[in-house]
C-alpha cells in the first residue's frame, strides 16, 4: 500500500514539539496516541502511516520504553512487563 505524499518524519518532528510544548496534548496522547494524532493533524490516513507516526512519536517522547530502551531489557530478563 503506497502512502500518500506525506513527510512523515517531518510530522513526528513537528508532534513531538507540540507534545512538549502542550501538556494537554501529551495527555491525550498518552491516553489515545492514535486518536491525538488524527485529531491534530485532521486528516484521515492510512492506518500504516498514523502508526509509524505514533511509533516515532512514542521513540522520541519515551525512549526508555522502547525494546532497545531499560523497560524493553527489563521485558527480555524477566519475560514481562515492569510493575
Amino acid at each position: 500500500m503506497e502512502l500518500p505524499n506525506l513527510d512523515i518524519k517531518g510530522k513526528i518532528e513537528e508532534l513531538v514539539e507540540k507534545a512538549k510544548a502542550d501538556d494537554s496534548f501529551l495527555s491525550k496522547f498518552k491516553e489515545n496516541p492514535i486518536k491525538a494524532v488524527e485529531d491534530t493533524l485532521g486528516v484521515d490516513l492510512p492506518d500504516e502511516a498514523i502508526k509509524k507516526i505514533v511509533d516515532g512519536i512514542k521513540a522520541k517522547l519515551f525512549p526508555e520504553d522502547q525494546e532497545g530502551g531499560l523497560s524493553g531489557l527489563i521485558k527480555k530478563i524477566t519475560g514481562k512487563d515492569k510493575d
